[in-house]
This record gives C-alpha cells, structure tokens and sequence, in this order.
C-alpha cells in the first residue's frame, strides 16, 4: 500500500511538472518585449459607433492569443488610437507607428477612404497591413505591395441583389450614392454590372455623405421609373433613404441599401420600417453557413463585452486570425517573410476563406444577400444558403 501510494505520488508530480513546463514553454518569456501590433479606428466622429465593435473585436483577440501565451512566444499588445474618422488623423498616426516605429506590425483603419489614405504610408515603410475595415477596389490598383483585403471588394457586393431582381423581373433601377470612396466605387461598379442582368438604370445620383435629408433623391429616383432603388452608402445613408422613402410615400419593389441593414441596429432604429430591406453582408453567425469558429466567437464576444457581435466585428477578428496564422508560419516577425507569406496564405476564417491575387485584393470570399423579415435578417442570396425566400414587391 505504501509503495503503491507513493508511487501515485511520483506519477502525480511527474504530470504536474510537466504540465508547469509546456504552460512556460508557451508563455511569453518575461524579458521579451511585447509584439505591438497598432492600428487607428474612428471611435469619434462618424465612424464611431462601427469602429467600437471592430476595436471590442481587437480586444477580444488579443485577450484570447494572450492566454495561448501570445504568438511564437511573444505577448501581443494591440495598440488602438482614436482618428476621430479624420483622414489626416490617421495619416500622422500611422507615420507614428511606421517611421517613427511606435509599433512592430499595424492593422488597417475602418472605412476605404481613412484605409486608402493610409496605404501610401505603411507601403513607403514596408508594414505589411491587412485591412478588414476598407473594400473601395480602386486601392488594390496602385501598385502597393503591403496592402491585403480581407473582406469582398465593393464592386461585387450588390451582384446578388441583381441577381434576385432580375429573377423577380425587376428591371429598372435607381442608384444614389454618398461621396466616399466604398459608396462611390459600389454604385460605379454595380452600374457597369447592370447589363449582364438585363437590368435598365433609370437614374444615377451623389449625395453628400451624412447628408441627413434625401427626400429629393428619393424624389428624383421615384420620377424616374425605376421599380427598385440601391442606396449606396453607410448607416446613416441607408437610414436616411428608408425615411425618405416613407416621408414621399414610395414604397420600391425592393429597396438595397450597403452596410446599414446587415446591422442589428438598422432594426432598432427604424423598427416597422426596417420590414424588406436588402443588404450585403460578409458574415451571419448562421448555422447552415458552416463557418468556422462563429459560435464560440459569438459566445465569447458575448460574455467580453455583454453584447452580440455584427459582421464589422467579425471582419476585425477575421483579419486577427489571418496574422497570427501568417506569423506562425512565418516563423517569426520579419515584415519581408511575413508579406510573402500573406501572399501565399489560403485559409478559411471566421468569415470564411482568406486569399489574395498578386495585387493583395480578395478574390475568394463572396458576400451574402440579407432580407429584414418580421424583425430579423434572413439570407436570401445564394440560393444554396438561403434561410428564407427573397419577398419582393410588384
């Protein structure tokens, strides 16, 4: 008996001392810097409100690579400063981090114009940046070597919205769209689809964007005859021209609007009138989608910040993935072997699969049709996914 219990003994402390051993093995060594990984977001201004979920995403990972002992054996430290959605504010933030070396990796800003303005800088310095907060295609056809799309190019986005109108017999349509570099490339490349659907564009028109009255674009769009309207723009833009519509008494056949209907928000601003909305989106925590990781993810968001997480988060968080995977395989920090590994990787993340063409943009992620249908979002758009029938009116 007392050979056998201290043999349980010994066999005890071997398992603990080996356990202590892998947890240091993998823990950051504690005279190892921090790797600093910086990026700006608009947490004021007009951006605010979509770049507080993506920042809770950052938190949340670097929380989450912490506890696994952080990346080949370094701490990582996510440094977050505010642009207040200043294009110039990120300018001099991103020369902060890259020439003046305030940090060893940088991530991209949210929106295309705040991630375009930037891209010259961290290309000059050789920062290789993944930008989950920019789609405008027209970055990715300047000849910058460190700039790597994470989430679909915004001239795709609205394919399979006219896919569904055109199926419907849908076939003219309006398009207004703000003055920002995603919206203006989104209605511009839309526009250039149009004939491949049989679809007739009745009419074409910028706003200002945040402009908070677009009664007279809706008016315009209504005059025109076109039996369907595609609002191209952000939130407020997609609020804004569902109001308009209910102020001038026009109810389109079907009414798309970028960004703003994929959010919960959009439902809880406009309540009723959120009823048939279209939208794109890039992730819905959906089962039939079989995405990778989304119900821990949601899980985890959930019980970090007390709140569910949307698309926009799931982009950051994507991006997240994309470096640590591309660092491992790496083997270590070089910013050379870390942009020809970023090249190279194919992987599937939380909002599907990662991969670039030799000018870094996305090519293999293509986004969802959404529907607000008594009171949620169901996708509608590619059939073999589909939650619900698109509803459509006459």
């Amino acid at each position: 008996m007392d050979n056998g219990f201290t043999m349980r003994r010994r066999v005890l402390a071997a398992l603990a001392a080996t356990a202590l051993a892998m947890a240091r093995a993998h823990a950051a060594p504690p005279d190892r810097p921090p790797l600093r990984i910086g990026l700006s977001l608009g947490l004021t201004g007009v951006y605010a409100a979509d770049s507080e979920m993506m920042g809770k995403a950052y938190r949340l990972w670097e929380q989450e690579v912490n506890t696994r002992g952080g990346i080949l054996g370094r701490r990582v430290e996510v440094l977050i400063r505010d642009d207040r959605s200043d294009i110039d504010t990120a300018r001099a933030i991103y020369e902060d981090y890259t020439q003046r070396g305030q940090s060893d990796l940088v991530m991209g800003p949210f929106s295309s114009a705040i991630t375009a303005a930037v891209a010259p800088i961290i290309d000059r310095h050789g920062y290789p940046m993944l930008a989950p907060g920019g789609a405008a295609e027209t970055m990715w056809q300047k000849g910058y070597r460190n700039l790597f799309g994470v989430i679909p190019p915004a001239g795709r986005h609205a394919i399979g919205f006219l896919a569904l109108i055109a199926d419907a017999g849908i076939d003219a349509l309006a398009i207004v769209h703000a003055d920002d570099p995603f919206s203006t490339v989104l209605a511009e490349e839309t526009r250039k689809w149009l004939p491949e659907y049989g679809i007739r564009l009745t009419s074409f028109e910028k706003v200002a964007k945040g402009h908070p009255d677009l009664d007279a674009a809706a008016q315009a769009a209504r005059r025109s005859g076109a039996r369907a309207l595609l609002m191209a723009g952000h939130f407020d833009e997609s609020v804004n021209m569902r109001r308009a519509l209910r102020r001038i008494g026009w109810t389109p056949a079907a009414y798309y609007a970028s960004v703003g209907p994929g959010l919960d928000k959009y439902g809880s601003v406009l309540g009723a009138a959120a009823e048939g909305s279209f939208a794109t989106t890039t992730w819905e925590p959906h089962e039939k989608l079989q995405l990778p990781d989304a119900d821990d993810f949601r899980r985890a968001f959930l019980r970090r910040w007390g709140e569910l997480p949307n698309f926009l988060a799931a982009h950051a968080y994507s991006a997240c993935q994309v470096l640590e995977r591309a660092l491992i395989l790496a083997g270590g920090f070089d910013r050379d072997k870390l942009r020809d590994t970023l090249y190279r990787l194919d992987m599937n993340v939380l909002i599907g699969r990662y991969a670039v063409d030799r000018t870094g943009l996305q090519t293999k992620r293509f986004p969802l049709v959404v529907q607000w249908q008594r009171g949620r979002r169901e996708i509608v758009w590619p059939p073999e996914l589909a939650t619900a029938p698109a509803r459509l009116g006459r």
